[in-house]
């Protein structure tokens, strides 16, 4: 098995804080490069999981509205644009 199948995949919360900290890290500039470049690949990794995990839970939201009979409809969110 490769490296990254062995690992088994964080909940988003748990990928995101080590991409934070992975981050921080990268940031302080003190690793030699071949650390940094594994933590860089690390990352990717945790960024790929965690938009993936976005994307999926974006699939589920739902809108739960009333209709016209006054039963439940439920319909795709729809996301208001930012300005």
């Amino acid at each position: 098995m490769t490296r990254q199948k062995q690992q088994a995949t964080p909940d988003f919360e748990a990928a995101l804080a080590e991409l934070e900290a992975i981050v921080a890290r990268l940031e302080q500039g003190d690793l030699p490069l071949e650390e940094s470049l594994r933590q860089f690949e690390r990352g990717v990794v945790l960024t790929r999981s965690c938009q993936k995990a976005l994307q999926q839970a974006e699939e589920k939201i739902r809108v739960l509205s009333k209709g016209s009979d006054g039963e439940p409809v439920e319909r795709d969110f729809e996301a208001a644009d930012e300005d």
